[in-house]
C-alpha cells in the first residue's frame, strides 16, 4: 500500500479529489493552505489504480510549474480496507511507471561508484574463477552492477526514452569495457594454471544456457514491475554478466582464443536474452508513456529493438548449435 501526495495550488483541491474518487478511493485528506498558496493532498487508492491516478494527475497538473507528486511507501494501514484485501487475492501488486523509472534509472548512472564497483567486482570474480572458489564468484556476481544498465536499456525501449537509452548504453559499454580490459591484463601476466572448473564452465554455452538467460531476464523485469526487487539477487547470480566477461578477457590475454570465443558467446547470449525478455515483460505489464505522441515514439523504438533482439538471438542460437553440437 502506498500514498500519493500532491502538493499544488489550493485551487486544484476539488479536481484532485474528483480524480481520486474515480479510481477506487480508499482515503483522501489534505492540509491547510501554505503561505505560497499551495496545499498538500494525500490519496490512498487501490494498488491496481495507482498508475491511472498518476496519469490523470499529471494530465491536470502538467501546466503547473509549482506542482509536485510524491509517492510514499506505507508500512501498514489500519483498519485494512476490505475491498483491497479481496482484490489482493486476485491480482499482484504493481508499481507505477514513475516508481519503476526511478528505481531502474539509478542502475544506469555512469559515475565513480559504478566504475569502482565494476573494478572491485572484476578483481573479486577473477580471483574466484582462477582459484575455483564458487562462493567468491557468487559474491562478485551480486556486487557487480552490470545487470542494471541492461534492464534500463529495456525500459528506455518500452518508454521511447532516448536519454535513458543513451545513459544505459554508456554505462553498459563502460562497465563491460573496464571489466574486459582488466581481465585481459590479468590473463597476460598470470603465470599459473587456467584450468579451474569455474573458468572452464564459462567457456561453453548450450541451448539450456539460452533458456536460463531468458527465464532470468523475465524474472528480473517481473520482480521490478511487481515491487519484489529482492528477487534480483537471485537473478544476478543466475544470469551474471561479469563472469563470462572476465573469463573472455583472461583467456584472450592468455592467448587461449578458442576458449575466449566461447565466453564471448555466453556473454552475448546473456545480454540479448535479458533485454529481450525484459522488453516482453514491460509490454505485457503495460509499461508505456502517458501521452499519445510519446506512445507513438515508444512503439517505433520498441518494434525496432524487439526485431533486433530476436534476430540476434536466432543468430546466436544457430552459432551455438553449430559450434557446440557436442560438449567440449
Amino acid at each position: 500500500m502506498k500514498v500519493i501526495e500532491v502538493v499544488t495550488e489550493a485551487g486544484h483541491l476539488d479536481t484532485v479529489k474528483s480524480i481520486a474518487q474515480q479510481f477506487e478511493l480508499i482515503e483522501f485528506w489534505h492540509g491547510a493552505t501554505d503561505e505560497d498558496g499551495r496545499m498538500s493532498m494525500r490519496i490512498l487508492v487501490q494498488p491496481e489504480q495507482r498508475q491511472r491516478v498518476m496519469d490523470n494527475l499529471q494530465g491536470v497538473l502538467s501546466a503547473s510549474e509549482v506542482s509536485r507528486i510524491i509517492i510514499f511507501e506505507t508500512e501498514a494501514v489500519w483498519p485494512y480496507p476490505q475491498k483491497d484485501k479481496e482484490e489482493k487475492q486476485k491480482s499482484s501488486t504493481t508499481i507505477t511507471r514513475e516508481e519503476l523509472y526511478n528505481k531502474i534509472e539509478q542502475g544506469a548512472k555512469l559515475d565513480g561508484n559504478f566504475l569502482l564497483l565494476v573494478l572491485l567486482s572484476t578483481i573479486v570474480v577473477a580471483i574466484g574463477l582462477i582459484a575455483n572458489n564458487v562462493a567468491v564468484v557468487i559474491g562478485a556476481m551480486v556486487i557487480a552492477p552490470l545487470l542494471g544498465p541492461n534492464i534500463a536499456l529495456a525500459l528506455s525501449t518500452a518508454l521511447g526514452d532516448r536519454i535513458l537509452m543513451w545513459s544505459a548504453l554508456k554505462s553498459n559499454m563502460a562497465g563491460v569495457g573496464l571489466a574486459f580490459t582488466l581481465s585481459i591484463l590479468l590473463g597476460m601476466y598470470w603465470t599459473g594454471s587456467l584450468n579451474s572448473a569455474e573458468l572452464m564452465s564459462r567457456t561453453y554455452v548450450g541451448l539450456d544456457g539460452v533458456v536460463l538467460a531468458l527465464a532470468s531476464g523475465f524474472a528480473a523485469a517481473l520482480s521490478l514491475t511487481t515491487g519484489l526487487s529482492s528477487v534480483l539477487v537471485g537473478v544476478m547470480v543466475a544470469v551474471a554478466l561479469l563472469p563470462p566477461t572476465a573469463t573472455a578477457g583472461i583467456m584472450l590475454g592468455a592467448g587461449k582464443y578458442e576458449l575466449a570465443t566461447g565466453s564471448f558467446l555466453l556473454l552475448a547470449v546473456n545480454v540479448v536474452c535479458v533485454n529481450l525478455s525484459a522488453n516482453i515483460v514491460f509490454l505485457l505489464k503495460g509499461v508505456r508513456p502517458r501521452t499519445w505522441l510519446e506512445k507513438k515514439k515508444a512503439r517505433q523504438s520498441y518494434i525496432l529493438f524487439l526485431i533486433a533482439w530476436i534476430s540476434f538471438l536466432l543468430i546466436l542460437t544457430s552459432v551455438i548449435v553449430y559450434k557446440f553440437s557436442k560438449p567440449v
